[in-house]
C-alpha cells in the first residue's frame, strides 16, 4: 500500500509539474485559482499530516489550514475550473491512498 501511495504521488507530481511549467512558460494563463473546503475522512494526526503535506508538495495545490474540528481541509488550487472535481480528485487519490496505508 505504501508503494502504491508513493507511485501515485510521483505520477501526480510529474503531471502537475508539467501542467504548472506549461502555464508559466506560455503566454496564456490557464489557471483558475480557488480556495476549496475538502471534507476529511482521515482522522488521526499522522494521516492528516500526510494528506496535507502530499497535497502541498504537489505543484498547483497548497494546504492552507485544517479546521479546529479536524473535519475540513482548506486547500488553494491553482486549477479549479470545477471545484467539486478538484475535491473529488484529491479525496479519491491522495486521501484514499493515505487512508488505505493506515487502515488494518
Amino acid at each position: 500500500r505504501i508503494v502504491k501511495l508513493v507511485l501515485f504521488f510521483l505520477y501526480d507530481l510529474c503531471v502537475s509539474s508539467i501542467r504548472v511549467a506549461y502555464d508559466v512558460l506560455t503566454p496564456t494563463d490557464l489557471s483558475k485559482p480557488a480556495i476549496l473546503e475538502m471534507p476529511l475522512d482521515v482522522k488521526t494526526d499522522i494521516e492528516i499530516l500526510l494528506v496535507t503535506n502530499l497535497i502541498s508538495l504537489t505543484p498547483g495545490t497548497l494546504s492552507l489550514d485544517v479546521t479546529p474540528d479536524r473535519k475540513t481541509l482548506i486547500v488553494h488550487a491553482m486549477y479549479a475550473e470545477d471545484p467539486a472535481a478538484v475535491i473529488e480528485s484529491l479525496k479519491s487519490g491522495m486521501e484514499r491512498l493515505v487512508k488505505e496505508v493506515f487502515e488494518p
